[in-house]
């Protein structure tokens, strides 16, 4: 569900479709999706538990399994946030520890005429942690 911070969502959506609680949208033009869940993909590597201390239990996760090297997954937040200068901060956890399928964790920013600028990526975490 939201929190009263714009943009913020942490998965637990109880029941309800996470895309909308959460103002996200998949890329109808990407090559698989992204879904949510509260443990580990059965038979891949994967978290034992969402990072969020307490009550948190889900998360988003893609499994590249199965898929070819260079086929993407994208979401997209549903609703645009203005351009700022120290007002708009993107936060987030993820975990991604070396496995051979795992791929590269992009993060874009919109600009105004629709062009994608790259803000942030990572390969493969270090640890097995979040």
């Amino acid at each position: 569900y939201y929190t009263s911070i714009p943009g913020s969502c942490n998965f637990e959506t109880r029941g309800q479709e996470w895309t909308t609680v959460c103002g996200l949208t998949q890329d109808p033009s990407d090559d698989f999706d992204w879904d949510i869940s509260n443990s580990a993909v059965s038979g891949q590597m994967g978290p034992d538990t969402d990072h969020t201390p307490g009550k948190g239990q889900h998360f988003l996760y893609v499994n590249s399994s199965a898929q070819k090297e260079g086929n993407r997954a994208r979401i997209i937040t549903t609703n645009l946030f203005p351009a700022s200068l120290g007002v708009c901060r993107v936060r987030f956890w993820f975990w991604m520890f070396a496995s051979r399928q795992t791929g590269v964790l992009k993060v874009y920013a919109a600009e105004e005429h629709g062009m994608d600028i790259l803000m942030w990526s990572s390969s493969r975490n270090e640890e097995n942690k979040w």
